[in-house]
């Protein structure tokens, strides 16, 4: 999908962590927590249309939100002509699984311009393990394609133990590791027949890691294939760098942080700290200085290996 534009994906598609995260629920949640959840993602919404009102780009902006809480907010974003991303994923598995037999009746319900799937994949699992999720992908892969619908893959790489007690930590796992993980994932994922439209990556700290993880998304004639940084509620400095790293490497287009942009506002309102209209406005906030940060380094020049600049 060459988007030929920068993307700044404000995620909220969260469920289970939502309610159980910021609402302190345990199970499913009743029918006045459900209304609560769905009054917090509209908030989110408010505080998105309040960036777009500050100057927030409109043709790179989009939500990515949920049926399950966020109905209302996807139907304003469709009437709005901003670009909607939606999942299809079951919450809260540790492997894929889709969340309705009838998929289809779903997304032509909402009609998102990305259809959205969060996949746990390790390239050294045992392979009767990922098997399953692969299967399963590609065949959503290829309805997808068949009917016309792009394909927005968030892709997690969790250690296996092995990994973990090589690394030791998990700063040095993220750091040596996982970018080469990254490609493999995607690589085993492109041969089991898994065609995303845009590839939402963990955040690599080494220009040259990004440069791996989109050399490989558009391998093999991909050339309209995308990327963009997955936030994964890391704090605002570590998303900022991973920005800054990847901003202006070719194949990189923008961003999808959501958790780092939304929950700490959210946890200050439901503990009586803020009121709604300030909400409202750090949500924006949070969300603008991404965007500055991904569009500024973007437009810095890149030194090269001899110390030159590009």
């Amino acid at each position: 999908m060459d988007i030929g534009h920068p993307l700044y994906l404000l995620p909220f598609d969260h469920r289970e962590s939502f309610t159980s995260g910021l609402l302190g629920v345990a199970g499913p949640p009743d029918r006045a927590q459900r209304r609560e959840a769905e009054d917090l993602k509209m908030l989110i919404w408010d505080a998105f249309e309040d960036a777009l009102d500050r100057g927030a780009p409109r043709e790179s902006c989009g939500v990515l939100v949920d049926e399950e809480y966020g109905a209302d907010v996807a139907r304003f974003a469709r009437a709005a002509g901003v670009t909607l991303a939606m999942p299809v994923e079951k919450s809260g598995l540790e492997k894929f699984e889709l969340a309705y037999d009838d998929f289809a009746d779903h997304i032509a319900d909402f009609e998102p311009d990305l259809v959205k799937v969060l996949v746990r994949y390790n390239p050294e699992d045992d392979p009767a393990s990922n098997r399953p999720q692969e299967t399963r992908l590609a065949c959503l892969s290829s309805w997808l394609r068949a009917h016309h619908h792009r394909l927005l893959f968030e892709l997690l790489v969790p250690p296996t133990a092995a990994q973990q007690a090589r690394a030791g930590d998990e700063l040095t796992y993220e750091h040596r590791m996982l970018p080469g993980l990254i490609v493999d994932s995607i690589a085993a994922l492109q041969n089991a027949g898994i065609e995303p439209d845009i590839w939402k990556i963990q955040g690599i700290d080494d220009r040259g890691g990004c440069e791996g993880a989109a050399a490989q998304a558009r391998s093999q004639g991909r050339d309209d294939v995308t990327c963009i940084v997955l936030g994964h509620g890391a704090d605002v400095e570590r998303v900022r760098g991973w920005l800054s790293v990847a901003a202006g490497v070719p194949g990189y287009a923008g961003f999808a942080a959501g958790r780092t942009i939304w929950h700490d506002p959210l946890a200050d309102y439901l503990g009586g700290r803020l009121d709604r209209d300030a909400v409202r406005h750090r949500i924006a906030d949070n969300y603008l200085a991404m965007i500055d940060t991904y569009r500024n380094a973007a437009n810095q020049p890149v030194a090269s290996t001899t110390g030159a600049v590009s």
